[in-house]
This record gives C-alpha cells, structure tokens and sequence, in this order.
C-alpha cells in the first residue's frame, strides 16, 4: 500500500483550537497568479479574497505573506484561517473519561460535531478539547457522528496518530452502541443484518442497494418496557448510518432520527430537544503503542430510556 505524504507543519498558529487551513495548488492547471485560482476556487467571493491578500492573512509554507502579483506555482500550498461564523454553543459539556501522554478519550454530548466540518468548526469536540485541555497538538483518532452520544477517542502525539487510526481501518477496535426505538414484538433478536448500503456525496440519507453486503451489523434487544425498547448494537463494519439505516430497514427507527425512515426538515439553530436516541457505548482494544488492553465505557445515559416524557417534551 503507497503511503501517504504527510503535509508539512502549519506556518500559522491556531486559532481557538482550530487549525488553519491549507489549499495546495494543483498541477495541471494554469492560472496567472494565486489570487485568481483562490477567486474560482473558494466560496468566500474576490472581495474577500482580496481583503484576505491585502491584510496579509494568506501566507505560503514560510509564514510569507501571498500578494495579488504573487505568481501560480503547481503543487505550492497556501494557508488561512477560515472566517467564523458566529456558531450556535453546544449547551452540553464534554467530559474526557481517560487521558494519558497518548491519548483522550471523550464522553461526547448530542449534537457536537467530532472534527471541524462544514458550519461545525469551532464548536466542535476537537476544537475544545484542544482549547480546554491546552493540548493543541490534539488530533481525532476517528469520527463519530454530530447526533450520536458516545466515546471518541483522540490522540496526543502526531506522529502516533496512524498507529490509532489505523485501529479502526483495521477492525481492530471492538465497539459496541445503544439504542432506543419502538418495541416490536414480531422482530425475532438477535440478528444479524447484513446488507449493501451507498452514501452518495450531496445527499442527506444514505440507502440500501442490491449488492454484495458491505454492512453488518448484530443487533440485541437488552430490555423493552410498553412500546420502548433497548437494544444493543455491535456493528462489524463502519459505513455511513449503519445503524441508522439498519434499525430503520427492520421496522424500528432510532428514536430522533431525522433521516430515518423519512428526511425532515432541518431544526432551527439552538433547538437540542429530542436528540438522536445512539449512543457509542462501548470501545474496547489493545493500545497499538503501549500494548495496554483498554476498555472504555460511555457513563451517559439515554434520556428516553431513562425519561421518556423529558425527551420528548425536551
């Protein structure tokens, strides 16, 4: 396998726990200078752009600041802070369970994104852990969705960082979730789903096709009480939703799930209620590094579970 190339360090300092950001300049296009491929390549319009230049914020892998003349180069990297919007606060703390000179482990709250991404930038796990902890080499050893609970593991150092990651591209890291949904006293549990599902760019909810099974997924009824269930969820492979989409293909969406089994519309900035009912309870391997058998597990609890007119009332 071709090892990647690891991009060189940062000319500028972060920015509230966030990195700034690199555009490496692509071979096989020509354009006259930089200013001009930046203008057609991001969002941010040329009046942004051209303030960015001018207040020298765009600066080359010395920390040298990039001018409108400065001349297209393929294969040369650029970096700015993005410009952040103000960002909803997510109201709910996140608490590290374990902390060692390699890694974080993080009992992350409902509705707080892992890695900074899209509107998620400096409200994100990463970001605070790095700011909290004042550790800004802090770096996500995998990613764990914005409406699920749960551990997420982090790592300290850089350069352990693929030894960790690595972990979970290899299937080394045995992970076990929770969930509330409607109790069906028809689903014979346990079970094993398999079943092909395809995550295409653009669009919110991913789907089930015909095809080789790329999705496994053991799913265990832990307890049911009236028309409420709890179930325990071991997934064998890691794609998009698969357990969204799983729970939702047998007959019992997870509770607060706004893409399955239908898409509804977005909630309004600030609105925490009712959250996804999935929780990453459970992580559990051997420390690639330090050769410690670790298991770690979630302290939090599901509030439909626990309190069902609280969830749903918020």
């Amino acid at each position: 396998m071709r090892r990647r190339t690891p991009a060189p360090p940062p000319p500028l300092p972060q920015r509230d726990g966030v990195d700034p950001v690199r555009v490496r300049l692509p071979s096989g296009e020509s354009w006259a200078t930089v200013r001009d491929h930046l203008v057609a390549r991001l969002a941010a319009g040329s009046e942004v752009i051209d303030g960015m230049l001018a207040a020298g914020d765009i600066v080359d892998a010395t920390g040298r600041p990039v001018t409108r003349e400065s001349a297209y180069v393929p294969g040369m990297s650029v970096w700015f802070h993005r410009e952040l919007s103000d960002e909803e606060r997510v109201p709910f703390p996140i608490d590290v369970i374990y902390r060692d000179e390699h890694l974080v482990v993080a009992d992350k709250p409902h509705f707080l994104a892992t890695t900074p991404r899209g509107s998620h930038v400096a409200e994100t796990a990463l970001a605070r852990l790095r700011r909290e902890l004042a550790v800004p080499t802090l770096g996500a050893a995998h990613r764990l969705d914005r409406l699920t609970a749960g551990l997420v593991m982090f790592t300290v150092r850089p350069e352990e960082r693929g030894a960790y990651q690595s972990l979970f591209r290899d299937r080394r890291v045995a992970k076990e979730y929770e969930a509330v949904a409607s109790y069906s006293p028809a689903l014979s549990l346990p079970r094993t789903v398999r079943s092909r599902i395809v995550k295409e760019r653009g669009i919110l909810a991913a789907q089930e096709v015909e095809g080789e099974p790329n999705a496994v997924t053991r799913v265990e009824l832990l307890d049911h009480r009236g028309e409420l269930a709890r179930y325990r969820l071991t997934p064998g492979t890691g794609q998009t939703h698969q357990l969204r989409v799983h729970m939702s293909a047998l007959g019992v969406p997870i509770l607060g799930d706004p893409l399955y089994p239908v898409v509804t519309p977005p909630v309004p900035p600030g609105d925490f209620r009712r959250p996804l009912q999935l929780l990453s309870r459970v992580l559990e391997f051997m420390d690639p590094v330090t050769g410690r058998e670790h298991r770690f597990v979630s302290r939090r609890a599901l509030r439909a579970w626990s309190s069902y007119e609280d969830w749903a009332t918020g």
